[in-house]
């Protein structure tokens, strides 16, 4: 049975932006919400990524993995800023009246700006905790190239998402990788041509997509890289989770009587402890029986004290049947716990290989759509190519025509002069020289030789007959 692995790919949220989020903050003595924010909206945060991703790890180099950038997330995202926006920041000063609708640095103009995040950040995970909890060392380093492909896959698949750092973490209890980037839009009609724009290249519609998409990838780069044919879990709402039998709607009934009967079972457990003091009456009871005048081995006991032990005893069976049924209960629901799981092991691992299989389909009919598109633009530009030969080919028909007009009949002694000058110069070659100086040699179009060709073949077919 192939393995099954879960896939999470996580894009840093700013919940505490929300207008509800700034109700929650405006009364709270704190002015903080409980809402997270793992986005990057400005340089602090910036510097708070950067601490986490690279320099807690100054110590501890093995620990983490630099597949993209450098040692300093920082300085790369200003550079990618640079890189990215400068020229536009310039075009669009000029265009600018007034000195305080000017940009001096769009990297700091946005880290003070409320309406937009600075970078975005990716966390990428591949196998859950159970998983890797039994993998060596060596065995979680070969991640380095599987990840390293996905940072290479994510730009692919959102070509507007330029990458500035990317580094892997092997400190915790999975292998993951960190992303930090800037999504772009470009050919903007307001404000620069260029600017950082995460709310329109990240829409719900395209996060399904890349998340479809790049899930599909990272199992295909994994099953290269190990050799091996698994599949991944299926896809959660939201991030990505195990499925465990306790999500099952059966099994929550079950579990709900169980809680019921875990209140027998508390019941049970007080009969159980008046059993000691229960015992002590009985005790009591037979330390007071008297020898009998008859026979000295024989005991009294009043009538009274008989039916005392008679209660006692009820009380001492109605304890041990309660003790006794919960008990099986509880036993028979954690045999049909174990076999609901391994039911579920076994149902879900086809079912994974079919979406499996699903994802891969439509991933490479997404390939196929955009491959006729490529061969239909190429062949567009073919035809277009074979015109403007033929329209050359027409052109170089004449002037050779000309040439040979003004050589042969007119003996212009400029036409010669020419030719002999493109002659030296490599313009014309020896053949093409001598087509022009020599009317006898009959300068032809495509159109002429191939009526001579279908000629030729007419007149040996006609002599064939």
């Amino acid at each position: 049975m192939s393995e099954e692995l879960a896939y999470s790919i996580h894009l840093g949220s700013d919940k505490n932006r929300t207008t509800k989020a700034k109700e929650i903050a405006k009364n709270n003595s704190s002015g903080t919400t409980s809402f997270s924010n793992n986005a990057i909206q400005n340089a602090t945060q910036l510097s708070k990524v950067n601490k986490h991703n690279l320099c807690n790890y100054d110590n501890n180099k093995e620990l983490i993995n630099v597949i993209y950038g450098t040692n300093n997330l920082y300085n790369d995202v200003q550079q990618l800023y640079l890189q990215e926006f400068e020229q536009a920041r310039i075009e669009y000063n000029e265009k600018q009246t007034r000195a305080d609708r000017k940009i001096d640095n769009y990297f700091k103009h946005i880290s003070n700006s409320k309406l937009w995040d600075l970078a975005c950040e990716f966390i990428i995970e591949l196998g859950d905790m159970d998983f890797w909890q039994s993998k060596t060392q060596k065995y979680r380093y070969r991640m380095v190239q599987v990840y390293s492909e996905q940072a290479q896959d994510l730009m692919k698949v959102v070509p507007e998402f330029k990458v500035a750092n990317a580094v892997i973490h092997f400190d915790e209890t999975s292998p993951h990788l960190h992303l930090v980037g800037l999504p772009i839009s470009d050919n903007n009609k307001r404000g620069m041509k260029k600017q950082v724009a995460k709310l329109k290249i990240f829409t719900k519609e395209s996060l399904k997509r890349i998340q479809d998409e790049m899930r599909y990838c990272c199992i295909k780069s994994y099953n290269k890289v190990y050799e091996k044919s698994s599949t991944l879990k299926q896809k959660q709402k939201g991030r990505n989770q195990d499925i465990h039998v306790k999500d099952m709607s059966d099994y929550r009934q079950i579990k709900r009587e169980q809680l019921q009967n875990a209140k027998r079972l508390e019941q049970a457990n007080n009969k159980s402890k008046n059993l000691d003091s229960n015992a002590n009456k009985i005790n009591t009871i037979l330390e007071e029986l008297k020898p009998s005048k008859l026979n000295k081995n024989n005991m009294v006991i009043s009538s009274e004290n008989v039916a005392e032990i008679k209660k006692l005893t009820e009380e001492i069976k109605d304890t041990t049947q309660s003790v006794r049924s919960v008990n099986d209960l509880n036993i028979a629901i954690k045999d049909f716990e174990h076999t609901v799981f391994d039911t579920i092991r076994e149902v879900s691992s086809p079912k994974s290989q079919v979406r499996q299989k699903d994802d891969e389909i439509s991933y490479l009919k997404k390939e196929l759509s955009a491959k006729d598109k490529i061969i239909d633009k190429l062949r567009t530009e073919k035809e277009n190519l074979k015109e403007q030969l033929q329209k050359f080919k027409g052109f170089w028909h004449s002037i050779m025509k000309r040439f040979q007009s003004k050589l042969g009949f007119d003996k212009n002694e400029h036409y010669k002069y020419v030719t002999d000058d493109l002659y030296n110069n490599r313009v014309f070659d020896k053949h093409e020289k001598e087509i022009a100086t020599d009317y006898s040699k009959k300068v032809k179009t495509l159109d002429e030789i191939n009526i001579a060709k279908a000629k030729r073949k007419n007149d040996n077919d006609f002599k064939g007959v």
